[in-house]
């Protein structure tokens, strides 16, 4: 079941995203996620998702591409499910799920910002319909070397 995230779900939230933080290269942070910090952006406001079948399995979210007014209506994601999890369609009914509640908030442009090593975002992301609109070369940096960053484009 998907279902919009509440503040409580910040701990689940925060542990799936802190496992991919300290093991992968899916995302370049090497800054944990602090659950209070989770629920705050929850309260506020940003769209958060999360797929629940009596525990939280993965969330997304989305927030404004860049700032300023000029960019109001393009936005980037973030889409995690748990390892557990994978490949039982928690990731595209998620994805499912913040794209109709961004269409319905007036939101154009939707980005992914993949790992160019990540081969399965990138082919989970072309799945759903975006598309490679840039590589930027070397821009993250994460267990001691340089990575690609794949922004990918879908138009809402």
């Amino acid at each position: 079941m998907i279902r919009p995230a509440d503040p409580g779900d910040a701990p689940a939230i925060a542990a799936i995203w802190n496992r991919i933080i300290r093991e992968t290269i899916v995302t370049f942070t090497t800054a944990e996620k602090a659950p209070e910090d989770i629920a705050r952006s929850i309260s506020g406001g940003q769209p958060w998702h999360v797929a629940d079948e009596g525990e939280v399995l993965g969330f997304v979210t989305a927030f404004q591409f860049r700032g300023g007014p000029g960019y109001a209506h393009t936005f980037e994601h973030s889409v995690h499910v748990a390892e557990t999890a994978q490949g039982r369609g928690h990731g595209r009914a998620l994805m499912a799920a913040l794209e109709a509640d961004l269409r319905a908030h007036g939101v154009h442009s939707l980005f992914a910002g993949v790992s160019g090593e990540n081969a399965g975002g990138i082919a989970f992301h072309a799945s759903l319909g975006y598309r490679e609109a840039a590589r930027l070369r070397e821009v993250g940096w994460k267990f001691g070397r340089w990575h690609d960053l794949v922004l990918m484009q879908k138009m809402l």
